[in-house]
């Protein structure tokens, strides 16, 4: 049986959808062990008197790189 379009973009977005559910589980359990997140060097981080601006430029770069790395293996396990 062959799909069309509109099947594929549908089970994408629910496959999509539970990854965003797993991932804010996590986020939700490491948040209860008391963990939080730390900005990595090469993070900007600028304080004033009642102001923080956070530019997460290494840590965008790692999260890139980590989701082009298991996108590319999925892509491979699916040939």
């Amino acid at each position: 049986m062959e799909m069309n379009g509109v099947e594929m973009l549908g089970k994408f977005l629910f496959g999509f959808g539970l990854l965003f559910i797993l991932f804010g589980g996590l986020l939700i359990l490491v948040g209860k062990m008391g963990l939080s997140w730390k900005p990595l060097p090469g993070d900007i981080v600028i304080r004033r008197d009642n102001f923080t601006f956070v530019a997460p430029i290494t840590t965008s770069i790692l999260l890139s790189l980590g989701l082009t790395i298991l996108l590319w293996l999925l892509s491979m396990l699916r040939r």
